[in-house]
């Protein structure tokens, strides 16, 4: 009796641990209050004019880096340069939503898509940024005017074949291209001691941190 006891106790933990998407990996883990999951995938509310989600496109985890993407592009490669990027130095308009250019939108569907310039702007002007540690991987804790948060790990950039900067800077792409520049597009830029948005070429690899209405 106390084995069958005990297999079944492993079996309900397999299944709960089966069907748990990015979810907290730590005692520093965004707040629970105001979350949900959109096409299986987790958000928090943080009070802004979107739901942000709780990991970057590709980790299994909020403090997991994720895959990186070229700007405008739904696979990742292994090597990231303006020879190969299918944007660099094309006239575009901004791409939320639209799947064969949003990685957001192409790899989880359903409403997901990238951040806008704004909306990148609104979560680092309407939020608390904290520099810290989750999961064995440094980041920052972004907490909105609710109490809720999010966690932003230190994923680097890639740059042809190697990746930098992983535990000192993070960058994750919006959906908005530089309409002076076709070479260029808005990102959220971050690391230890500043957050902020900026531009930058499109055949770098960033982070995809997805939204959703």
């Amino acid at each position: 009796m106390k084995k069958k006891f005990l297999l079944l106790a492993a079996l309900a933990c397999a299944f709960m641990f089966a069907f748990t998407s990015c979810g907290d990996d730590d005692d520093n883990s965004p707040s629970s209050s105001n979350t949900g999951k959109i096409n299986g995938h987790e958000y928090v509310d943080l009070g802004l004019s979107v739901k942000w989600a709780t990991c970057n496109v590709g980790a299994s985890s909020p403090s997991d880096y994720g895959d990186y993407f070229a700007w405008g592009e739904t696979s990742t490669k292994s090597s990231y340069t303006e020879a190969n990027s299918k944007t660099y130095g094309v006239s575009m308009g901004d791409i939320a939503g639209n799947s064969s250019y949003d990685a957001a939108r192409a790899k989880w569907g359903g409403t997901w898509r990238l951040p806008t310039k704004a909306e990148i702007d609104e979560l680092v002007s309407k939020c608390k940024w904290e520099w810290t540690t989750m999961g064995g991987n440094k980041g920052y804790k972004v907490t909105g005017s609710n109490g809720n948060s999010i966690f932003l790990p230190a994923a680097g950039w890639h740059y042809g074949a190697s990746l930098s900067g992983t535990g000192e800077c993070g960058f994750s792409w919006s959906s908005t291209p530089d309409e002076s520049n076709t070479g260029r597009a808005y990102h959220l830029d971050f690391g230890s001691d500043n957050f902020d948005g900026g531009w930058d070429r499109r055949s770098f690899g960033f982070s995809v941190r997805p939204v959703s209405e």
